[in-house]
């Protein structure tokens, strides 16, 4: 195991960034259980996970950086890959699901715009 000689506001930033990034992962996992429709549910987890996702990378860079005394990019290329892809993997999702929804003549598919 690593010693680390960690300042206590640092330690304390850390803990915050991610507990509550955490806590909003989780808020889009009960999102994804408590809505019903599909349309509905594909936003919880992604609007969750992407700020949940920031959060914890945010304290990761703390913690390394504090760590480390240098600077560490490798977190922001992390969240970076995961910006790009979340909200793209939702439109595939989305768009997949309607055109389904469409062709198969569902009653709660949403009109086109």
């Amino acid at each position: 195991m690593i010693e680390a000689d960690v300042p206590a506001w640092a330690a304390i930033v850390v803990v915050a960034l991610a507990v509550i990034g955490s806590a909003l992962s989780l808020l889009g996992a009960v999102g994804l259980v408590r809505l019903k429709t599909f349309y509905e549910r594909v936003h919880a987890p992604t609007l969750g996970a992407t700020l949940g996702m920031a959060l914890v990378l945010l304290a990761s860079i703390v913690w390394f950086t504090t760590v480390e005394r240098r600077f560490m990019p490798r977190e922001l290329l992390i969240g970076l890959f995961l910006t790009v892809t979340t909200p793209v993997t939702l439109i595939l999702l989305a768009r997949a699901a309607l055109f389904r929804d469409r062709t198969e003549g569902a009653k709660d598919t949403p009109r086109k715009g």
